[in-house]
């Protein structure tokens, strides 16, 4: 019996003097997306989640809602690595790599199969290797959709009719320089902007679908019109150097996560499409589903010839996308 008590004590002693090996934490990826849940970003972003999370140890937190700040400051984050990855807008891009704005490029774009073809092929392919110069690492593409159109003011149907408008535009070059021509008072904001609409601090704002109605912008906005003016696409990247230190084989992983997240966030945004503006029409808003296109597109005929695609490497970047087009 004694010795029975002798040996457990033993046993409990030894055990104790044993090392304790730790249990292995995840690795944990920072993503930053600007929306909030329900968003096409937020769509792309979770699907990537459990994407990465069901075939890796990696664990992705995301953070939503403009916590991090606006897309500005979410790409500044991940250029400074405090954020890892990001689900991002193309237009805030620009003041980072301006060739970015040939996606941006009004009317360029005739269908979402045209943006699929150039994006996925080789010109959309190498305006992702592009974003290394700035610290990027272009993941893939996924889209909030072709930008439409609101106001509280008056209906829109020509250009004439956006005459004076105090809107709001991306923190973007382009999108600032394209509604000064369209005859507009632009002012760059970072999002949200429910309540600057609400007080009337502008009025009108221009977005897709999705995000129109994600946003209840319905309760603010009394005009919608569906100018499809420019296509705007998510830009997915990475901090470069974290992405570069990664092995071939998760670096392989996290991109092939993406490229199936961007996809499936494609899908179900236009999937969803007709279904975002019955409920803004059964809200209550106006909308002009045929406003006079060709009155938009006259007044932006010349934007190539504007200082915002000048530099070298916009026209060459845009030669090639408008090549992919036709």
């Amino acid at each position: 019996m004694k010795t029975s008590r002798f040996l457990m004590i033993l046993v409990v002693l030894v055990s104790l003097c044993m090392p304790v090996r730790p249990v292995s934490a995840k690795t944990v990826i920072k993503l930053g997306v600007v929306t909030i849940s329900g968003s096409a970003q937020n769509v792309c972003a979770e699907k990537f989640k459990e994407l990465l999370e069901g075939r890796s140890d990696y664990e992705v937190k995301i953070y939503h809602s403009a916590s991090l700040g606006t897309e500005t400051e979410i790409l500044q984050q991940i250029r400074m690595n405090s954020v890892q990855m990001g689900i991002i807008t193309d237009g805030p891009f620009d003041v980072f790599v301006p060739e970015t704005r040939v996606i941006g490029y009004p009317f360029l774009f005739e269908n979402y199969q045209q943006a699929d073809r150039v994006l996925d092929g080789p010109a959309g392919q190498e305006l992702l290797g592009r974003l290394e110069k700035a610290g990027f690492k272009g993941l893939a593409f996924s889209e909030n959709g072709f930008r439409q159109l609101t106001n509280n003011k008056c209906p829109v149907h020509t250009v004439d009719d956006v005459a004076g408008l105090k809107i709001r535009v991306m923190e973007s070059v382009l999108h600032k320089e394209l509604w000064r021509l369209l005859g507009a008072s632009p002012t760059p904001m970072g999002w949200p902007i429910f309540t600057e609409l609400q007080q009337g601090a502008i009025d009108a704002q221009e977005n897709p679908l999705s995000v129109i109605a994600t946003y209840k912008l319905s309760e603010v906005q009394k005009y919608l019109s569906l100018t499809g003016h420019v296509y705007s696409s998510h830009i997915d990247v990475a901090n470069l150097t974290w992405f570069q230190s990664l092995s071939s084989a998760d670096q392989s992983l996290l991109r092939q996560c993406m490229v199936e997240a961007a996809q499936y966030e494609r899908a179900w945004n236009r999937d969803n499409e007709a279904s975002f503006l019955a409920k803004l029409k059964e809200a209550g808003m106006s909308a002009d589903e045929h406003p006079d296109l060709a009155s938009f597109r006259a007044r932006v005929s010349n934007i190539r010839e504007m200082d915002i695609y000048r530099p070298a490497e916009v026209q060459e970047m845009l030669g090639k996308f408008m090549a992919a087009v036709r």
